[in-house]
């Protein structure tokens, strides 16, 4: 397994405007936190399996904050000092499932679900960070946190105000948009520049 082992994965959902327009959800009024289950975790290189349940498995490239040490009841203030690094996350995401079911859990929890890696870096100013996402090396999906309805700090204040977060969780941060249906051979890959690559086969 991943090199990082977060007690929790937690998801951050509808964070970039287009993304919710494309998929034709409304822009919600506070953050959508959801939960992905540490078992949906691989490492670089492993493969993504497609569930039969699903005819629309999407990628979805994300920026992952690994929180270096216990946060609660923060200020967006003490948010800005907390201890963090980042990573490259791939949220895959069954679409039709998460249509049908309205929640979430049974969509984005599958095994294999959740690619992360391959390196947690420190000391990056949030602002300037973006995500790319590329399907057999075609680009899909392009966004800066700059652009997030909820910007990193004010997503580390508000799910500490709900939750515990502990040192070596992870919060996945929302996708752009672009969002791509996958299938057996592609080559999926998220990119944040300065960390890294992440890149997993589909079977």
């Amino acid at each position: 397994m991943t090199a990082i082992r977060p007690g929790k994965i937690i998801g951050v959902g509808r964070n970039y405007r287009a993304h919710a327009e494309e998929l034709g959800n409304p822009m919600p009024a506070q953050p959508i936190i959801f939960f992905k289950p540490t078992s949906g975790l691989i490492d670089p290189g492993m493969p993504i399996v497609l569930p039969a349940m699903s005819q629309k498995v999407e990628a979805e490239a994300e920026i992952g904050v690994v929180v270096l040490e216990r946060l609660r009841h923060i200020t967006v203030e003490q948010a800005e000092r907390a201890r963090i690094g980042f990573t490259c996350v791939n949220d895959v995401t069954a679409r039709d499932l998460q249509k049908v079911d309205g929640q979430w859990s049974r969509a984005k929890g599958f095994d294999t679900f959740c690619p992360i890696g391959p390196r947690v870096v420190e000391g990056l100013d949030w602002r300037a960070l973006e995500v790319i996402g590329r399907v057999n090396g075609r680009e899909v999906q392009r966004g800066k946190a700059s652009e997030m309805a909820f910007s990193i700090p004010f997503l580390l204040s508000f799910i500490s105000q709900v939750m515990t977060i502990e040192p070596g969780d992870v919060i996945a941060t929302g996708t752009p948009a672009g969002t791509t249906v996958l299938a057996s051979g592609d080559i999926v890959e998220v990119e944040v520049p300065g960390v890294g690559v992440l890149t997993n086969p589909v079977a």
